[in-house]
């Protein structure tokens, strides 16, 4: 998966005139920061320097994640077609691209930010998207005063950076705020799991109807050391190589994530939650399924129509 052009464009105007080397450093910087998941009181991307390192290694990844997770949402749900969204910690806005490329006719957005280097460089970007904008800056922590409910309400990448005593709240008030859909993504870690859990045990207790990727409202079968994550490809521009001191021109932005409605699914197909073993005549496939199980399923030739649609089936997708 590739940035949208006019992002593609946008991006590479804000970074004209920055030095490599800066961004090169920025980049690694912002990196250790992610990895530890680094709580000390200090925003992630607080400069302008941050900034543009983010958007030359991190924003494509954090694009393609959550473009995916709301491809699966828009499957389950054929017939939501939002035209407003909230999105709480914005960053520069990628989930509003992600979004607009899956509903054209999003036409208001919200976006609730803390960083006011973000929200400048979003609304920078915003600029080539034929939405109307709002940013706000109000914090997580302050109970999101003053935000109108939206059809489309997401939290991308933002639970890890809260303390845990914030999630809980932050999750009752983003659901109070959901006309339809909330949907939540998280790094696909062991940690980022757990959070996605925790959100999940709260949601289905309000009343919710998960969407995905889990097709039942069961307890989550799949147990440590294993956890539910899914992975996009991302293709990687010559700057997104370079600043990241990478050489292939790919890299695999690995993602958990959630989403859940006011509205029952009309079906719950099972989900394919690894990358399916194949062999001559036969397809291997680790199946989450409506009964809230785990299935190791092995599927021949001999059933026809499953075996082809389990060739053709990937990790994340249902089947």
């Amino acid at each position: 998966m590739e940035l949208p052009a006019p992002l593609r464009q946008a991006v590479d105007a804000l970074l004209v005139g920055t030095p490599l080397s800066e961004i090169q450093d920025a980049a690694r910087r912002l990196s250790k920061r992610y990895r530890a998941e680094t709580r000390d009181g200090s925003l992630h991307v607080g400069d302008a320097l941050a900034a543009k390192a983010y958007l030359a290694t991190r924003l494509p990844a954090t694009y393609a994640a959550i473009r995916q997770c709301l491809s699966e949402t828009a499957a389950r749900r054929e017939d939501f077609a939002p035209s407003r969204m909230l999105d709480v910690g914005a960053g520069p806005g990628t989930a509003l691209w992600a979004a607009r490329a899956e509903w054209p006719e999003l036409d208001t957005a919200t976006l609730v930010e803390t960083s006011a280097t973000m929200r400048e460089t979003g609304a920078r970007l915003a600029e080539a998207l034929p939405v109307e904008a709002r940013w706000h800056a109000a914090s997580v922590e302050d109970g999101l005063t003053d935000i109108a409910p939206a059809d489309l309400v997401t939290l991308c990448y933002v639970l890890d950076e809260l303390a845990p005593a914030v999630r809980e709240t932050l999750i009752d008030r983003l659901w109070a705020l959901t006309a339809d859909t909330l949907v939540i993504v998280e790094p696909g870690t062991p940690a980022g799991w757990q959070r996605i859990l925790a959100a999940r045990d709260r949601l289905i207790a309000l009343g919710g109807h998960i969407l995905a990727p889990c097709p039942h409202h069961a307890p989550c079968p799949v147990t440590a050391p294993d956890w539910c994550h899914f992975s996009r490809r991302v293709a990687r521009s010559r700057l997104h190589r370079t600043a990241k001191g990478g050489e292939v021109p790919w890299e695999d932005e690995k993602f958990s994530y959630l989403a859940v409605s006011r509205h029952k699914p009309d079906e719950r197909p099972a989900r394919v939650l690894a990358p399916p073993k194949t062999a001559s005549g036969m397809v291997r496939l680790k199946l989450c399924t409506s009964d809230g199980a785990l299935d190791e399923r092995l599927v021949t030739r001999r059933e026809g129509r499953t075996f082809k649609a389990a060739r053709k089936a990937d990790w994340g997708d249902v089947l």
